[in-house]
């Protein structure tokens, strides 16, 4: 017997990969690859030579896709094809990376 989970992502993956590639079907493969909530936070590209360029706007994110990025890639290589992603490359614009927890009161 196999879970309901593995059965839906199976089915998706069968719909979504043989769709010509765009936009679209990158944003959505990333969206179920990583949860929206993680998709609000990032903007997805991925170029010709087959690297998934991801700008993280939240700093606190980019260790943990960079640690997931090996399921990610996975789930991304079942949705769009095996040969369309070769890597992933995270990125995050100086300005998000600031330490964003408030300042220790100091009192004297």
């Amino acid at each position: 017997m196999e879970p309901v989970q593995h059965l839906v992502a199976s089915a998706i993956a069968r719909i979504v990969r043989p769709a010509p590639l765009s936009i679209e079907k990158v944003m959505f493969a990333w969206r179920v690859s990583v949860g929206a909530a993680l998709a609000r936070l990032t903007r997805v590209t991925l170029g010709h030579d087959g690297v998934m360029n991801v700008v993280v706007e939240d700093g606190r994110w980019v260790k943990e896709l960079e640690r997931s990025s090996p399921a990610i890639l996975e789930r991304l290589r079942d949705l769009l094809g095996q040969d369309e992603v070769c890597r992933i490359e995270i990125s995050c614009p100086a300005s998000a990376r600031s330490d964003r927890r408030r300042p220790r009161s100091t009192r004297g």
